[in-house]
């Protein structure tokens, strides 16, 4: 029985596909990333976790509250998504939904497949201009179309086989992983690394700056970020504060970037 464990641990891992998620685009991120799971089961998971936490939301009226956030939130996105295709043809054309809610946290994501959330405590307390809030929102968008949740469900994944085969040597029994669940943890609990918080940052700058949006605002985003809850980092910020390594990056890819910004200038108006 052991064996045929192993063996299908092995099968498992061999099945574990090398990938290029994204096109390099004008800032160059261009790392093979090695994948477990499909785009397809990764995306319907995370569709099925966003709908259960929007209903969650709705249930306590703190979905899309305000009108006007809603507005420009989305009024953001739209000019976003159609410059995702730069760094892949497919994204466009995925089913995108971008949702406030109401929740005092500094936060933001993008879940697999382009489930987006901004929250009222990002808005209210940052501050931000539009120029930053395509910053921020470019950033989280970069997560979706590197699949970071999807490399990092496919770890979770490997690490839960060998648990599950190391618990049968010792005669202990594991139940079958929640995918729904885990990337819903990924997305709002777990850390990203610090590879591919910085792929974000250069991919993020690039899709504001075709968009329209300055991406030099990704520098005075972070730095408003960093300096917020009296040295005590935002949730977006809880496990990577913007070090000066980051801000000097994004101060290099933003300029990088500049000539994109200055051609979309002036469709965007």
């Amino acid at each position: 029985m052991l064996r045929k464990m192993l063996l299908a641990g092995l099968v498992a891992v061999a099945g574990c596909q090398t990938v290029q998620t994204t096109q390099p685009g004008a800032v160059g991120v261009d790392r093979p990333q090695q994948m477990l799971l499909s785009s397809a089961e990764v995306n319907a998971s995370a569709s099925k976790a966003y709908q259960q936490l929007l209903a969650g939301a709705e249930k306590k009226g703190k979905v899309n509250d305000d009108p006007q956030q809603v507005a420009r939130i989305r009024g953001i996105a739209r000019r976003l998504i159609p410059q995702t295709r730069a760094f892949r043809a497919d994204a466009p054309g995925w089913e995108w939904e971008i949702n406030v809610l109401s929740a005092k946290e500094v936060n933001a994501w993008c879940m697999p497949g382009g489930k987006i959330a901004v929250y009222t405590g990002l808005i209210e307390k940052l501050e931000p201009s539009d120029d930053e809030l395509a910053a921020v929102m470019g950033h989280e968008i970069a997560h979706a179309l590197r699949e970071h949740g999807r490399e990092r469900a496919s770890q979770a994944m490997a690490q839960g086989l060998a648990i599950s085969i190391l618990g049968a040597v010792a005669g202990v029994s594991r139940g079958g992983m929640d995918l729904s669940q885990l990337v819903l943890d990924l997305t709002l609990n777990l850390p990203n690394s610090r590879e591919h918080e910085t792929e974000a940052d250069r991919i993020g700058v690039e899709l504001a700056a075709r968009a329209g949006y300055d991406p030099r605002a990704a520098v005075h985003v972070w730095e408003k970020m960093g300096r917020l809850a009296d040295g005590a980092p935002p949730e977006i910020l809880s496990t990577h504060p913007a070090p000066a390594t980051r801000i000097a990056d994004l101060k290099v890819y933003s300029a990088r970037v500049m000539p994109l910004y200055e051609q979309a200038k002036p469709s965007a108006r």
